[in-house]
C-alpha cells in the first residue's frame, strides 16, 4: 500500500460501520443519524476533510429532493389519504403471504417510476399501518418495503439517481427500451425471490388468519385534496422527464424540481404548512448531509482512486462490474460509485449490458447491508421516528442471501440474453 495515503477517513467509516451495527457505546443507545455525524465530525477533527470542502460536498439537489417528498408524505399521511387510496391497491390481500407479495410488486413497480426515494418515504408509515392494523410482523413488511424499493427501481433510468446518471452519461440512445430489455425480466424474478427469503426467515409471522380491509376515512379533507394534487403533479413532471430525456434532450430538468414542485401546494396552500414542516424527518436530511461529508472525506483520502488504478481485471466484464458495485457501493454509497466508475466504463466502450450490469450491481447492493441504499436508510429512520425500527444485522440476516440470489439471476440473465 501506499504509505503517503491518508487511511484515517476510511477507518472513520469502518467505526461507524460497527457503531451502526451495534448502535451502542456503553450505555448509550444511538441512532444512525447521530452515528453518521459523529463520523463526518471526527473526519473534520483529524483533517481528513477541510470544512470548506465539507460544506461544497453537501449535495443540495438531494436535500431539496428529500424535503420536497417529506413535505408530500407528511401531507399525505396527516391528511389521511394515503392510507384512504392505498385500499385500492391492497384490498385483494387476504391473508400475510399475498400483502406481502404486493407490497414488493405494487411498491417495486411504483418505485421504477416514481423514484424508490419517493416510495421509502411515503410506504414507510403504509406499511407499518398495515401492520398494526392485521398484527403483523412490523419488521417483515419493512423488509419488504426495503427490498421492494431497492429491486423494483432496477428496471428503469428513472428508478433511482444512480440509474439516471448511468442513462444520460453512458449517452444511451433509448434508456427506457435498454434498461427493459436488459433488466425487467430478472428483476420480476429478484422480487419474488425476496418473497421466498423472507418466508424462510419469517417463516412465523406468515399466519395464516385472514386480513379484512376496508377503506380508511380522510381525516383532513382539504389537505387530502391539496396533497393528491401534489401526487398529480409528481406523475405529470415524472413522464415530462421521461420525454425530455427520451425526445426533448435540451428541456430536461433535475429531479429536484419535481419534488420542490410538488411540495409548494402544501406549503403555499394549506394552513397546516407548518406542522407539516415541523413534522418531516429532519434527521434523515442532518444523516445525509453528514454522510456527504464523510464519504467526501474517504474520497479525498485518495485510497479508493489507489485500489481501483491497483485493478489487473477487465473493468468491463460483466462479473467483475457486478461485484465491485455491490461492495463498493456499501463504502461510497452508490450515486458516488457510480459517478466515479461511469467515466471509466464509458472511455472503455463498454456496451449496454455492461452499462445495466453497473445499474443493477450498484442498485441491488441497497439489498446488502443499511448503508447500501439511501432509500433503506430513509424507511428506517421514519420506522424509527414511529417507534420502530431494523437492526443492522436484522436487516443483514435477510439481505445478505437475497443479495447473492439477485447477483447470480442478474448473471445468469446477461450470459444467456
Amino acid at each position: 500500500m501506499d504509505s503517503t495515503l491518508n487511511y484515517i477517513p476510511l477507518l472513520i467509516l469502518s467505526g461507524v460501520f460497527v457503531l451502526i451495527a451495534v448502535r451502542q457505546i456503553g450505555s448509550v443507545r444511538l441512532r444512525i443519524w447521530q452515528i453518521m455525524c459523529l463520523g463526518a465530525l471526527a473526519c473534520v477533527l483529524t483533517g481528513g476533510i477541510s470544512i470548506p470542502s465539507a460544506l461544497r460536498s453537501i449535495n443540495l439537489d438531494v436535500m431539496f429532493f428529500l424535503f420536497g417528498m417529506f413535505v408530500v408524505g407528511e401531507a399525505l399521511i396527516k391528511s389521511g389519504y394515503l392510507y384512504h387510496v392505498s385500499y385500492g391497491f391492497f384490498k385483494n390481500a387476504r391473508n400475510v403471504d399475498s400483502l406481502v407479495i404486493l407490497i414488493l410488486f405494487v411498491i417495486g413497480t411504483l418505485s421504477a417510476f416514481l423514484m424508490n426515494d419517493t416510495l421509502a418515504v411515503i410506504g414507510t408509515p403504509l406499511v407499518l399501518f398495515f401492520a398494526e392494523k392485521h398484527k403483523i410482523n412490523h419488521k417483515l413488511l419493512l423488509l419488504s418495503l426495503c427490498f421492494a424499493t431497492t429491486i423494483g427501481s432496477v428496471a428503469s433510468p428513472i428508478g433511482n439517481p444512480q440509474n439516471l446518471l448511468i442513462a444520460v452519461g453512458g449517452n444511451m440512445d433509448n434508456p427506457f427500451v435498454t434498461f427493459f430489455k436488459y433488466l425487467a425480466v430478472p428483476t420480476a424474478v429478484n422480487l419474488f425471490l425476496a418473497y421466498l427469503v423472507l418466508k424462510v426467515i419469517y417463516k412465523k409471522h406468515f399466519h395464516t388468519g385472514a386480513l379484512v380491509s376496508s377503506r380508511e376515512d380522510i381525516l383532513d379533507t382539504k389537505l387530502a385534496w391539496i396533497a393528491r394534487s401534489s401526487l398529480v403533479i409528481i406523475v405529470l413532471l415524472v413522464f415530462l422527464k421521461i420525454g425530455a430525456v427520451v425526445f426533448f434532450k435540451g428541456l430536461d430538468f433535475r429531479l429536484t424540481y419535481i419534488a420542490i414542485a410538488a411540495a409548494l401546494p402544501v406549503i403555499i396552500l394549506s394552513p397546516r404548512r407548518a406542522e407539516v414542516v415541523r413534522s418531516i424527518d429532519w434527521h434523515t436530511l442532518i444523516f445525509f448531509a453528514a454522510l456527504f461529508i464523510l464519504m467526501e472525506g474517504v474520497w479525498e483520502s485518495g485510497v479508493i482512486q489507489y485500489f481501483i488504478s491497483e485493478a489487473s481485471y477487465d473493468l468491463t466484464s460483466v462479473e467483475l462490474i457486478l461485484g465491485v458495485s455491490v461492495v463498493l457501493s456499501q463504502l461510497l454509497s452508490n450515486v458516488p460509485f457510480v459517478a466515479l466508475y461511469l467515466p471509466l466504463l464509458t472511455h472503455l466502450g463498454a456496451s449496454p449490458l455492461g452499462l445495466s450490469a453497473l445499474a443493477a450491481g450498484s442498485t441491488i447492493a441497497g439489498n446488502l447491508l443499511i448503508l447500501g441504499a439511501a432509500s433503506n436508510v430513509i424507511i428506517i429512520q421514519n420506522a424509527e421516528k414511529r417507534g420502530h425500527t431494523l437492526t443492522f444485522m436484522e436487516f443483514a440476516k435477510a439481505g445478505i442471501p437475497l443479495t447473492v440470489l439477485n447477483l447470480i439471476v442478474y448473471w445468469v440473465y446477461f450470459r444467456v440474453i
